[in-house]
């Protein structure tokens, strides 16, 4: 059977990674070749996995692929085993995964060759001086995504998770140095993406903190991390029974989860730490499609789908848990929402829609819609990856991120801007493609839970408020990745020079757009309301340990959120077209939603969080840290002072007087104490003297003075008795 190979997926493009390192480097065609080869044969394997799954259907849930063959750490009466765990949702991340990075892989032969023109005026394409590394990185972080996706248990899936955090680090700091022949970046770039590089390490540090701890207080209260076994009943009954409560009022199984949430929030780019994902846009492209669609961002809503259970049990028993992880999700989709209205990097205008699709999983997964949600995970990977693709096409081209110096490029670009189009369509949620069939379902599910209950229950509050954040948020999608499109590849262009300079994509880039395209038009039907094969497979057999989730059948409730989410899509859509549409920006002429004013400056300014909490990157290069920051260096730096003038000042103030007393002392010791010593044997030595010159040797003299004490002591008897 194919699952038994199970492991050997993540360790191709592993293995790819150490042979580009130790063998392949020098040599880059040699290595993007070692690249593509492992990943179509890492390929190969997961789609045989997810054929067997398939074949299995509702039951995998309930029996999934499952081995662990390799033990790592054994300890007390327990031992943490390494190995495999495909359930129905984990197949169809190894249907996604490996596609759409084969996808980027290829796409990054192309990407990763730079164009200049020498100091004679003639142009040359050559290799970025780095190639051979890039496809080493980005085997890596591949290799370990695909790792999180089987792991067989939480310490597994962490260890992979941090090693994703380096490959971001690497990849996204991948143009922080210059050698002095390169010419497809400059200083500025360096330095915006050494910070970049930075800031995303760090940002994610701490949601990485936050899940490590949750992690160890998961194994210390159920015993296990095994995902065959830490969702034991008894097991989880034990956290409520075995622990003093934490905090007053609140059980060990909300803190636990939601600890695990604070990984996912970092990872995923969530409010409060979204922060470092817009400035992640400083890596190369495909990197970005990396970290957006296919690895980094995905892994931390796997966590979530792979802690459902955990969350469902601490709903229950122990207080809020899905209810925040809901409202921190519709919150950041409208949140990134808005400052992508104001982005002009077409890149950042995707990173903040990245961010508010992310929130709209995770609202999803909140409300209890673990399917829809879910399914968007997917459908998302996919539109989502041919925008940055794009986008990155466009920057190939053109050699700028900035729209306000594009415009009318579908007529330089066709095949580019027409798959563009096909995914921005589906980010909208436009009838029919993929988007559209996920984001219905996760507002159909807000919708029908929280204004049409089921019979005996009232309406919802908080569902209708997550609700109207999601529709929301859906609108402004819509909008501005309208503005997106109609800046980019409509209208008349605004830079002749850019525009003159623009040319279609060579194959190897075209090629995985037109593949990412059809999938992004056909993946949707997989799991529409009239024909539910992705309920039936994921949904239906409940999920580790839950019971069977409910499917509602197609009915005018699903039919009235249809139209009103296909209504809110076209018209956001049609406020795109009347602001940027109709009569197209012009060079030089403001961005028209700048007449909102203040309101605009907050957009533009992405809410002042990068001053207030984290790291502002100029375009210069330059970076400056934000107020919280600054704030916790200068009580850092009071610290230092402090150790320094009153802690150390203590120190050798101690240090001196012990000194001061330890001389004093000496002293003591050297004048009395030995004098003393010495005066007492001067004294008994004079006494011994002069007691010498009695001693004559004469028997007679001692005879004598026997004679005279004899007497004086019988005068003084006699003198006493008469008293």
């Amino acid at each position: 059977m194919v699952q038994n190979f199970t492991l050997f997926i993540p360790l191709l493009p592993f293995l790819a990674f150490a042979i580009i390192v130790l063998l392949t480097r020098n040599n880059n065609r040699l290595s993007a070749l070692v690249a593509i080869l492992s990943i179509v044969a890492a390929l190969m394997l997961s789609y045989g996995v997810f054929l067997e799954a398939l074949s299995e259907g509702a039951e995998l849930a309930a029996n999934p692929f499952y081995g662990a063959p390799i033990a790592w750490m054994p300890f007390g009466g327990m031992t943490i085993n390494f190995g495999w765990y495909v359930d129905p949702i984990g197949a169809a991340m190894l249907f996604m995964v490996p596609t759409v990075c084969l996808m980027i892989f290829i796409y990054s032969t192309a990407y990763m060759r730079h164009n200049h023109v020498d100091e004679h005026g003639h142009p040359h394409a050559e290799d970025d001086p780095r190639y051979a590394r890039f496809f080493a990185y980005i085997s890596l972080f591949t290799a370990m995504m695909l790792l999180l996706v089987v792991s067989s248990n939480l310490l597994q899936f962490f260890i992979a998770w941090e090693v994703m955090g380096f490959c971001s680090y690497a990849l996204i700091g991948f143009w922080s140095f210059r050698g002095r022949k390169e010419h497809h970046i400059d200083d500025a770039q360096v330095g915006r993406a050494r910070g970049a590089a930075i800031k995303a390490f760090l940002t994610t540090r701490v949601g990485d903190i936050l899940f490590m701890t949750g992690m160890i207080l998961l194994l210390i209260t159920l015993g296990s991390l095994d995902f065959n076994k830490m969702y034991d009943p008894a097991a989880m009954n034990n956290m409520l029974a075995g622990l003093a409560q934490p905090l007053p009022g609140v059980e060990w199984p909300v803190v636990i989860a939601l600890l695990i949430f604070g990984g996912t929030i970092a990872k995923s780019a969530q409010f409060p730490l979204h922060i470092w994902l817009p400035d992640a846009m400083e890596g190369p492209t495909p990197v970005s499609a990396l970290i957006h669609a296919a690895t980094m961002v995905s892994a931390g809503i796997f966590l979530i789908i792979r802690a459902y259970p955990l969350l469902e049990f601490a709903q229950q028993t122990s207080g809020p848990a899905m209810q925040i992880v809901a409202f921190v999700g519709a919150f950041t989709a409208l949140f990134a929402a808005t400052i992508g209205l104001a982005q002009n990097d077409i890149k950042r205008v995707l990173a903040f829609s990245t961010i508010s699709q992310l929130g709209y999983m995770l609202a999803a997964l909140g409300i209890g819609a673990f399917v829809s949600g879910s399914f968007h995970l997917l459908t998302h990977a996919f539109f989502k990856a041919l925008l940055f693709l794009g986008a990155g096409a466009v920057i190939h081209s053109i050699g700028t991120n900035d729209m306000f110096k594009m415009g009318g490029l579908i007529r330089k670009m066709p095949i580019t801007g027409i798959t563009f189009f096909v995914g921005a369509f589906a980010l909208m949620g436009i009838f029919p493609l993929s988007g559209f069939w996920s984001k219905d379902e996760i507002l159909l599910d807000a919708m029908r839970e929280g204004f049409y209950p089921h019979a005996g229950m009232s309406q919802d509050l908080f569902l209708q408020i997550i609700y109207l954040m999601l529709a929301i948020a859906a609108f402004l999608t819509a909008l501005y990745t309208g503005r997106q499109l109609f800046l980019t590849f409509l209208g008349k262009p605004r830079d002749q020079a850019a525009y003159d300079h623009a040319h279609e994509s060579p194959v190897a880039m075209w090629a995985p757009l037109a593949v990412l395209a059809t999938f992004t038009v056909f993946l949707g039907f997989w799991n529409t309301p009239f024909a539910p094969a992705f309920f039936h497979f994921v949904g239906e057999g409940g999920f580790m340990g839950l019971p069977p989730f409910e499917h509602s059948e197609f009915d005018p409730i699903a039919l009235t959120n249809m139209l009103v989410s296909t209504g809110i899509a076209l018209s956001g859509f049609a406020v795109a077209w009347g602001l940027y549409g109709f009569r197209p920006i012009q060079a030089g002429q403001p961005d028209p939603l700048a007449r909102l004013g203040f309101v605009w400056k907050i957009l533009v300014n992405k809410y002042w969080l990068d001053e207030l909490y984290g790291y502002k990157i100029n375009l210069d290069g330059t970076a400056q840290p934000g107020l919280l920051i600054r704030l916790v260096g200068a009580f850092m730096r009071l610290c230092a002072w402090f150790d320094r003038n009153v802690v150390d000042g203590l120190v050798n103030l101690a240090g001196w007087l012990s000194r001061i007393l330890a001389r004093l002392w000496g002293w003591v010791d050297t004048h009395i104490v030995d004098g003393l010593v010495n005066a007492t044997a001067s004294v008994t030595g004079e006494i011994a003297e002069w007691w010498r010159t009695m001693q004559t040797g004469n028997v007679q003299n001692y005879a004598l003075m026997a004679m005279v004490g004899a007497m004086a002591i019988a005068i003084l008897f006699l003198l006493r008795s008469f008293t």
